[in-house]
């Protein structure tokens, strides 16, 4: 978000104005991607990884209820529900108790009809304050991270959504397929880096999160990157080749969720005789072999690289190959496709249709400082036991990646749209 000039007001008076507008079309498209759920659907809970869609849709007003109207209005300020501080609050320890993650699904009451009377309440609250009086840039700043915030939980909406239909043996559909005309898939070919000192990280202007800052130097070996994902046709082969009962692919801890898991391919893949079909949010479908292959974790991504002679990239060698390749918006998540699409031409894209699993633990960059409060716990504590994931799905919403943008989960995530890209030493 920048801030602007406009005729009759000043700097301020600008970005307000452009949050205002922001802030009704982030919070409209959240709504709009319950249509055609029922109650039910946006009431279960089919893993501890995954959240109701309920629970989504209160924590999210929850969050501006909590970090911009408490503290602009103060102690004349009247929650919507004094409860719900408590069953809303997701990880934010510093704010006070909060109702276990595991047993979200529990929360029958409020029903879902409460929840959006709630969303309807903290809009026009926090509308009213944008409208009535100058706020300081420290509270439009969390105001607008409130925002990237609520992108982040329309994924984790589609992510989860996904997991709780999986587990329905009927097998419903979300939303109906929407064709897409692709061309014949291009070989992978490698483009190549020289080595050399290089920057990553977000610089001071625009929004970033701030495990994205300071932006920093790196020392690069040269490397090549593949100029397209992995497709579900390649992991076939892979999986034919006997990649899930070979331990030489797999790290030991892969190994072991392997074993315990058992896993033989990728999630959402089912046996139809000898071939396979794929659960979708458009529901079940036969498996193709052009698109990009999601939901792996990181093991299987890893043990895929080790039997195609190549690797994961590092999180640096992908954001510097990105600022070269470049990436767009057309394979996001775009209110229409909730599925990864097949390449559309050869122009390399580095963004788009799965997220990338990098051979880097997600860690604080040089220099990096937790902010002081409670949004201080939004990034900071999760810098352990987590690998990084880079550019974005056909769940992240448009609009929302940049090539600094820094995503990470445990090393054994499948529910999400996480898929393989290669990399090779030069």
């Amino acid at each position: 978000m920048s801030s602007v000039w406009v005729e009759g007001g000043n700097l301020q008076a600008g970005r307000q104005s452009l949050l205002l507008a922001e802030y009704h079309r982030v919070r409209n498209i959240t709504v709009a991607m319950t249509d055609g759920l029922s109650p039910e659907d946006c009431q279960i809970q089919s893993t501890p990884d995954a959240s109701p869609i309920k629970w989504h849709l209160a924590h999210l007003t929850w969050f501006f209820e909590t970090f911009v109207l408490e503290p602009s209005i103060g102690a004349t300020y009247v929650p919507f529900d004094p409860a719900f501080r408590v069953l809303f609050n997701s990880y934010y320890v510093g704010v006070g108790e909060r109702h276990p993650r595991a047993e979200r699904g529990l929360i029958s009451r409020p029903s879902l009809e409460r929840v959006f009377d709630y969303r309807g309440a903290v809009d026009t609250r926090v509308a009213t304050l944008l409208e009535s009086r100058e706020l300081p840039d420290a509270m439009l700043d969390v105001i607008e991270l409130g925002l990237h915030h609520e992108h982040q939980h329309q994924e984790l909406i589609l992510t989860d959504l996904k997991h709780h239909l999986w587990k329905n043996p009927s097998r419903p559909v979300y939303r109906e397929e929407t064709s897409v005309e692709g061309r014949t898939l291009q070989p992978m070919t490698f483009i190549e880096r020289p080595e050399g000192v290089a920057q990553i990280g977000a610089t001071d202007e625009g929004f970033a999160f701030d495990n994205e800052r300071p932006r920093h130097r790196v020392w690069l070996a040269p490397f090549a990157i593949a100029s397209r994902a992995v497709t579900c046709g390649e992991y076939l082969a892979f999986m034919h080749d006997g990649g899930y009962d070979r331990p030489e692919l797999w790290l030991s801890d892969g190994w072991d969720a392997l074993t315990r898991d058992g896993w033989q391919a990728p999630l959402y893949w089912e046996r139809a005789g000898a071939d396979w079909m794929l659960f979708t949010l458009n529901g079940m479908k036969a498996l193709v072999h052009d698109e990009p292959v999601a939901h792996v974790s990181y093991y299987e991504a890893d043990a895929y690289a080790r039997w195609a002679g190549a690797r994961l990239p590092t999180e640096a060698e992908w954001e510097c190959a990105a600022e070269t390749i470049g990436s767009d918006d057309t394979h996001l998540y775009d209110g229409t496709h909730v599925h990864p699409r097949r390449a559309e031409d050869s122009t390399p894209r580095m963004g788009g249709d799965v997220w990338q699993w990098t051979a880097s633990a997600y860690l604080p960059y040089p220099g990096f400082e937790t902010a002081p409060g409670a949004v201080g716990e939004y990034n900071g504590k999760f810098m352990i036991n987590q690998m990084v994931l880079r550019g974005g799905s056909c769940a992240t919403p448009a609009g929302h990646l940049r090539a600094s943008y820094r995503n990470f989960f445990p090393a054994q995530t499948r529910w999400q749209f996480s898929g393989i890209r290669l990399a090779r030493n030069l």
